[in-house]
């Protein structure tokens, strides 16, 4: 099985593209500028065939170059809006998260798990002045995310074991998980609640609620949840106030699904 999900015959795979596609992913926040050699380390593919990678990109105007140094140009943007574009799930939660922001006045947003990130896929901005949030297209780390937590609780138990053995528990705030033990804790929690709540994780003052969204047969397929500041209610109140909208949003999905 391949992660499509499906068994794919070797010789019909283009390993090439595959190379290509691991030295975009070499390039991130902390290694936004490459040489053909650490390109290489971070692909797991020799020099040589790294700098031919970049160099192409170059040409078809996805990295750009310096003559040593190589970085992402924003024609890359493209391959992620065109999932956004095209994907189902995004387009049919919209209308649902759009009605529930407008009715709770809080920034609501979809997303699904990739690999150990959490990546939101649609958003609905509070129509308050000031929205928070993450945008369309955002990938944050996920035991640092309320959709994170949700997600998992879905796993069962291998499987979960398997993911927490291999994820990196980053922490960036004071208040950030970096033990193992401590996440798994929370995530059996919002396995027997159905619901999470994350407080400032990932950012100061910020506080999110998930719940997990299933479809009609109960597999999972993404959380719905909200971002807010922890200023405004307690965390009692944000689970009394939003969690029923949450809840409701996700059950009109379902079907849908």
């Amino acid at each position: 099985m391949d992660e499509a999900g499906f068994a794919i015959d070797r010789k019909d795979l283009i390993e090439g593209l595959g190379k290509g596609l691991r030295v975009i992913e070499a390039f991130d926040d902390d290694h936004n500028r490459l040489t053909p050699s650490e390109a290489a380390e971070r692909a797991g593919i020799t020099r040589t065939a790294a700098r031919r990678y970049l160099l192409s990109l170059c040409h078809f105007g996805y990295a750009a170059t310096d003559g040593k140094l190589f970085w992402l140009m924003p024609r890359v943007l493209r391959l992620g809006q065109s999932y956004l574009g095209a994907a189902r799930l995004p387009r049919l939660v919209q209308p649902f998260i759009q009605r529930l922001s407008m009715a709770c006045g809080e920034t609501v947003n979809m997303s699904v798990l990739d690999g150990h990130e959490v990546v939101y896929v649609a958003r609905s901005n509070s129509p308050r002045l000031v929205s928070i949030g993450f945008h369309a297209g955002a990938r944050v780390p996920a035991h640092t995310v309320a959709p994170g937590a949700v997600i998992l609780s879905t796993f069962d138990d291998d499987t979960l074991q398997r993911w927490v053995a291999k994820h990196e528990f980053a922490v960036f705030t004071p208040e950030g998980v970096s033990e193992a033990e401590r996440f798994l804790e929370g995530v059996y929690a919002a396995r027997a609640l159905g619901y999470w709540v994350a407080d400032q994780q990932l950012n100061m003052g910020l506080r999110g609620i998930a719940v997990p969204l299933k479809d009609r047969k109960g597999d999972c397929k993404g959380a719905v949840g909200m971002t807010l500041q922890m200023q405004g209610m307690t965390r009692e109140q944000t689970v009394e106030r939003l969690l029923p909208l949450l809840q409701e949003t996700a059950q009109l999905l379902r079907p849908l699904l």
